[in-house]
């Protein structure tokens, strides 16, 4: 039903958006500020035509189908991809039970194992230059 909803409310916007653009604009623009009286810069009354019904009965329809779409999305819950992520999730506040994933493996040979003394290392000794100094010219 969602669905079906869906795609009334898409072809419902395509028949909206084609019959809007195929009205004849009011004209005049910005220059009918210039001075006029107020018909001829609100417009006056028009003749209702098939296109002005028929945008606002599409208007209408999009409102309605838009509303009930978003209440039913609400009301629905969960989708079956939310739940399944959900249930394939593990809880964050436990502590795995099973069987550690590094259980079973053998460290490498001179490799510190955990809780074992770490063997004392010894740093390199900071390898010291002295800067070049040019040589007294005497000139």
């Amino acid at each position: 039903m969602y669905a079906f909803l869906l795609v009334l409310l898409i072809l419902d916007a395509l028949l909206l958006s084609t019959v809007v653009l195929l009205q004849a604009g009011q004209g005049g623009g910005l220059a009918a500020l210039g001075g006029a009286g107020t018909e001829s810069v609100l417009g006056g009354r028009q003749a209702v035509t098939i296109l002005t019904k028929l945008s606002w009965w599409c208007g209408g329809i999009f409102l309605g189908l838009s509303l009930l779409l978003s209440v039913m999305h609400r009301s629905a819950g969960a989708s079956d991809l939310q739940q399944q992520l959900r249930q394939a999730a593990p809880p964050t506040s436990q502590a795995p039970s099973g069987p550690s994933p590094l259980q079973g493996l053998t460290p490498a040979p001179g490799a510190a194992t955990p809780g074992a003394a770490a063997p004392a290392a010894t740093a390199p000794a900071p390898a010291t230059t002295v800067p070049a100094t040019p040589a007294p010219s005497s000139k």
